[in-house]
């Protein structure tokens, strides 16, 4: 009785969280119909299709360059997890109520009231809705979800908020706990409302969002998202516009730069996580986005950044070159809820692919 209670528990899981209908029927971006002036040639074009079929899992990637499609791979409508991708995202949404004073960014967690059943420490409470959206918080707690950085966490207590940067999911759950409770908005529905229905997504479908909960580690779920590949590359593209989409100024412009900045500088990422500066890839670490400091000395790569989620879920905009790149490697459904890892496409590879790419276009 007790396998049929778990196999019946499964099956729900997979089919609740693998729906791929859709809602939107928006507006697609453009195609090149020539290459000329582009930089790219159908040779390196058809090289990039036969390296990924050959050496990666990729499931969907969609590269715009001047705002058209130069380059499209597999399934790019697919509804499927975006992992840490939806951090990036989050603070996307946060501009319009950081600037008309709603979110106050220096107020503290412990007015707002955050807390957990085994209590927070006076110190944690201190920490501000800033510290929380850059992951300096000095909160060493478990999330909900997996995300716990166990091997640079420190002891409760031991920093001030703002000392110590480490990628904890307790920070970026809470974040999206506050956005909702300071705006008495739900986030899936803001993300329809600021970004889908504006950007014109194709595939989005609020039905699909849902958040994961595990009230013995945490009080604050994880906001899940599930976007598509080319709907993705509409987030990167009002990214790279600084916020504006056929004429208007969504997001502020200063939020944009804001967001896109670094708190973290490279140094501490790489003591983080056993990079030293011979790595070919240095990133620093803003407001939920990750900021590239240093890609093999390629000098158009300066000012270039990037939302990252685990599994090989990567939106990246690189200004100089006026490219936005959306890829995806669709987790299995199993896999999203820590219980088995697929045959995914890990950071490395991804980037080392953009780079043999991008760096003979000119």
């Amino acid at each position: 009785m007790r396998q049929i209670l778990i196999t019946f528990c499964t099956t729900i899981l997979i089919l609740g969280c693998s729906s791929n209908r859709t809602e939107f029927k928006g507006v697609p971006f453009e195609k090149h119909t020539t290459l000329n002036g582009t930089g790219f040639t159908q040779e390196k074009l058809d090289s990039l299709t036969s390296h990924i079929k050959n050496n990666l899992t990729t499931t969907g990637m969609l590269i715009l360059k001047d705002s058209k499609i130069i380059f499209e791979y597999g399934d790019v409508q697919d509804l499927s997890y975006l992992a840490s991708c939806r951090k990036s995202v989050l603070s996307i949404l946060y501009g319009k109520y950081v600037n008309n004073g709603t979110i106050d960014l220096y107020q503290t967690i412990g007015e707002i009231g955050i807390e957990e059943d085994n209590g927070l420490l006076e110190i944690e409470k201190s920490a501000t809705v800033d510290h929380i959206i850059n992951s300096r918080s000095g909160v060493f707690l478990e999330p909900a979800n997996a995300g716990y950085d166990e091997d640079n966490i420190l002891e409760r207590g031991s920093v001030k908020p703002g000392e110590y940067f480490v990628y904890n999911n307790w920070d970026y759950n809470v974040a999206g706990y506050i956005f909702e409770k300071k705006t008495g908005k739900n986030i899936y529905q803001e993300l329809e409302e600021q970004l889908a229905i504006p950007l014109g997504f194709q595939d989005w479908n609020i039905k699909n969002q849902k958040k994961q909960y595990k009230k013995s580690k945490s009080r604050y779920p994880a906001y899940h998202m599930y976007i598509s590949v080319r709907d993705m590359a509409k987030i990167g593209q009002l990214m790279l516009n600084k916020g504006e989409w056929n004429g208007k100024q969504l997001v502020s412009r200063d939020w944009i730069e804001k967001i896109t900045k670094t708190v973290t500088p490279t140094k501490t990422v790489n003591e983080r996580y056993g990079r030293d500066e011979s790595s070919p890839f240095q990133f620093s670490y803003g407001y939920m986005w990750w900021l590239i400091d240093n890609f093999k000395h390629h000098p158009d790569f300066e000012g270039a950044y990037s939302a990252t989620g685990y599994g090989g879920q990567f939106i990246t905009v690189i200004p100089k070159l006026n490219i936005v790149v959306a890829h995806k490697h669709k987790l299995p459904t199993l896999v999203k809820w820590g219980l088995k890892r697929g045959n995914d496409v890990p950071d490395w590879q991804y980037w080392s692919l953009l780079y043999d790419f991008i760096k003979t276009e000119r």
